[in-house]
């Protein structure tokens, strides 16, 4: 997985303190300056991209992976998704996974073949969930991450889609995403996220519901909710990456599921 978002961190530290790391001529959005050496070299990122890959082929034990079950429109799911969740997985990426599945408290029923679905927060809740699940069906992880974090910091989620497509992933044409949302992909995708929600064992009760390593129980949850970071450096099993330590703002505000 890419360390884009880790780079744009790497890249401004560089610029406040006196370092010299991005590059002006460097045209392409950061989930891309990974993707080959003549672009890590275009962006100025090289030393960057090289300690990365040098870092995952290393590893030697299984990413933590943190599962969201959440709603693009619940507060406390945007909360922990843009100032918890991605924020850990910039700086763990070698040892941790996400897993994001945008359904939440959700409700399907089919009518007459296709799936209907009635959203806690409305039916722009709704376009939201789908516009974030087509993107993590349609684009890479890192640059799907992006996007999503981009349109939930936005004062409005669903306005912010398109721009935050055109930033992050300009090769992604709009219009794709459209023809998956209104389509017959984005309703069975949206269906198997309905089937993943339904399945969790205990049942989910609110949102933001979290799961690590596919298991949810109250105290994962917590500590998950109070810091993710030092959550997940203290139950990789490998040698510890050189960014575990520190804490992180808690974060619970929840939406129950009725």
């Amino acid at each position: 997985m890419k360390a884009a978002l880790l780079l744009v961190l790497t890249v401004w530290l560089n610029v406040q303190y006196g370092g010299c790391a991005f590059s002006s001529s460097c045209s392409l959005p950061p989930s891309k300056w990974c993707s080959s050496l003549d672009s890590a070299i275009q962006c100025g990122v090289l030393k960057q991209c090289l300690m990365s890959n040098f870092t995952r082929s290393h590893q030697t034990a299984d990413q933590v992976d943190v599962g969201l079950y959440y709603e693009s429109l619940c507060p406390g799911c945007r909360l922990f998704l843009t100032q918890m969740l991605l924020p850990t997985w910039v700086l763990l990426e070698e040892i941790m996974s996400v897993t994001l599945v945008p359904y939440g408290n959700a409700q399907e029923k089919n009518v007459g073949g296709k799936y209907v679905f009635e959203c806690q927060h409305g039916e722009q809740e709704c376009l939201g969930n789908m516009i974030e699940t087509c993107l993590l069906n349609m684009t890479d992880a890192s640059g799907a991450y992006e996007i999503i974090h981009c349109m939930e910091t936005s004062d409005d989620v669903i306005s912010a889609a398109k721009s935050c497509v055109d930033l992050f992933s300009p090769e992604l044409k709009w219009e794709s995403i459209e023809s998956c949302v209104n389509g017959d992909k984005g309703n069975q995708l949206m269906h198997q996220n309905a089937l993943k929600t339904q399945a969790l064992n205990p049942p989910h009760k609110y949102v933001p519901w979290i799961t690590v390593n596919g298991a949810h129980t109250d105290d994962l949850q917590d500590k998950a909710s109070t810091s993710l970071f030092s959550l997940v450096c203290s139950m990789y099993k490998g040698p510890k990456p050189a960014a575990c330590g520190g804490s992180q703002r808690g974060f619970r505000s929840y939406s129950k599921n009725e």
